[in-house]
């Protein structure tokens, strides 16, 4: 299933998606800045043009093992004769290729990987480009820090079923009610809380009381990273049977000693 996003190029929305591992930005978009009315008859124009046909084929070459170079060398022997044109849909259908890609429907329009997106851009405006490819560029750069949050978010979340197993098989006598339980839960999740925030999680939400979610939602990735090594560290002294306070104390010590470390690693760019 294509992913969607959408970047803004001199207050011009252009939609992009990642498909099968490559990244299409729309053309038809793009095109909007020649043409508003006929965004289409802009890249037939550009399609048809014979060093377009040559530059699709041979991306097409390198990229597609799947490419029909008979069709190509077709459209590329009537390329620049008066009588020729071609389409976006044409162009697919005929070669097999997949560096275009058409899609109908109101959010629909003609697509291009990144590589010939740009190309298309240059022949629009060489200046529109410049801006198209730094939007682009800052989009993926966003992509991958959320990504690597969203990670190590899920990191805590494997290492949290860790803790509170330690806490059901240690800390949670058998006959107790559900409420009960969550009490303890949530009084060794506090533990880490106060290790690594110096509050509660109440404590928070009194602080924050316009802010949704919960305290760890709104921690750093170097926060979250030393949460999930807490996690693990709290189970094992969980499993030891070391009391609740001596815990606390050893866990913060834990979180002020692994921060120093995170932070300056972070500040030599080891963290990606």
């Amino acid at each position: 299933m294509a992913k969607k996003s959408e970047i803004t190029v001199r207050d011009v929305t252009i939609k992009t998606m990642t498909q099968n591992g490559m990244d299409y930005i729309c053309i038809t978009d793009i095109a909007k800045q020649k043409n508003s009315n006929d965004p289409n008859g802009v890249i037939a124009n550009w399609i048809r043009n014979r060093n377009t046909v040559e530059f699709l084929g041979i991306w097409e070459t390198i990229h597609n093992p799947c490419f029909n170079p008979i069709e190509f060398e077709g459209f590329r022997k009537e390329a620049g004769l008066n009588a020729f044109t071609l389409s976006p849909t044409r162009w697919i259908l005929a070669t097999k290729a997949i560096g275009i890609i058409s899609q109908a429907g109101r959010n629909g329009g003609t697509y291009a990987q990144t590589d010939i997106a740009f190309e298309f851009a240059s022949w629009i405006s060489v200046e529109f480009r410049l801006y198209l490819v730094k939007e682009f560029q800052r989009l993926k750069a966003d992509e991958q820090k959320l990504l690597g949050w969203t990670a190590k978010r899920e990191l805590s979340k494997i290492n949290y079923r860790i803790h509170t197993d330690a806490i059901k098989s240690h800390l949670i006598p058998e006959e107790v009610t559900k409420e009960q339980a969550n009490i303890i839960y949530a009084e060794e999740a506090d533990v880490l809380n106060v290790a690594m925030f110096g509050m509660t999680a109440k404590q928070w939400r009194e602080a924050n009381p316009d802010l949704k979610g919960n305290i760890r939602d709104y921690a750093t990735i170097n926060e979250l990273i030393c949460l999930s090594n807490m996690e693990n560290i709290n189970a094992v002294l969980i499993n030891d049977g070391i009391p609740q306070g001596e815990r606390l104390i050893k866990l913060n010590r834990i979180a002020i000693q692994q921060m120093q470390v995170l932070e300056a690693s972070s500040g030599r760019n080891l963290l990606k």
